[in-house]
């Protein structure tokens, strides 16, 4: 049987903490091409800041709303207040 050691990296700040997340390929080939885009940088960063915001702005349900909101208004057809 052959064991793997990992090597434990001591957060930097008191506010990470080390976990284990696996995204598809797709997401971390996307965060890695906008990386490469903006001249270099670190893409797990990258993701967290995206977390961060889709959390700041209510999560998918509130960007879905967002969006019909928008188009809505654009397409001449929101609803006044109160109806």
């Amino acid at each position: 049987m052959t064991y793997r050691m990992l090597r434990i990296i001591p957060a930097r700040r008191a506010t990470k903490r080390a976990t284990v997340v696996s995204p598809e390929n797709e997401i971390l080939d996307h965060f890695r091409k906008r990386i490469h885009q903006m001249g270099g940088g670190n893409y797990q960063t990258l993701i967290d800041t995206a977390l961060r915001e889709h959390i700041r702005r209510g999560g998918i349900e509130a960007a879905v709303r967002r969006v019909v909101r928008e188009e809505l208004k654009e397409a001449g057809l929101e609803r006044a207040a109160g109806e």
